[in-house]
């Protein structure tokens, strides 16, 4: 079965810091103890990344010009369009705006294996044995074995448990999208 959360129906978040707010579209497989988490996040501000030492992170910029995140002496651009960027949740880079407010897509795993990536046309997506998802910035339509859904801009589906039918999408342009995969580490 697959679960459809759309980013206009969850209310934001405002980081304790201020510098933005954040939708957390999933959080799986409960809120209070999650091995996986998905967010949307609103950056208003210049200001350093709260720290969550154990977790990985993802990190790809939906919208806007894009930030510079500064990780000790080195900083790195994420812009729109770039590669998505994986980094340590303990380092909590400081960052700052290139020109104005962005909108983020972020994956965060607190135990098991993941990744994020970016998803194209007819390509498949990875395979997951816990959970798969994908987050479409654009309007897509998600491919499930012979089902087809229409997915709006800003939209997050997901389905868990070991991935059976190969996902694919299409759309009328190429899509700002993201696979994301999750296989959780046995106890």
């Amino acid at each position: 079965m697959t679960t459809l959360v759309r980013f206009d129906d969850i209310t934001p978040s405002a980081w304790r810091n201020g510098g933005g707010r954040t939708r957390e579209l999933l959080a799986w497989p409960q809120a209070a103890d999650w091995a996986l988490r998905i967010s949307v996040a609103d950056i208003e501000r210049d200001g350093p990344f709260s720290a969550f030492v154990g977790i990985d992170r993802w990190f790809a910029v939906i919208e806007g010009e894009g930030v510079a995140l500064r990780f000790g002496d080195r900083e790195q651009l994420c812009r729109r369009g770039d590669e998505v960027l994986r980094f340590d949740g303990a380092d909590a880079p400081g960052c700052r705006l290139l020109a104005g407010p962005t909108r983020d897509l972020n994956l965060m795993l607190s135990r098991g294996r993941g990744e994020m990536r970016r998803a194209l046309c007819r390509e498949q997506a990875p395979a997951a044995r816990t959970l798969r998802a994908i987050y479409a910035a654009d309007a897509v339509t998600l491919h499930d074995g012979d089902l087809a859904i229409k997915l709006p801009a800003g939209c997050l589906a997901w389905q868990a448990g070991e991935s059976r039918a190969p996902w694919t999408i299409t759309a009328a342009i190429a899509p700002r999208a993201w696979w994301i995969s999750f296989d959780e580490e046995a106890a």
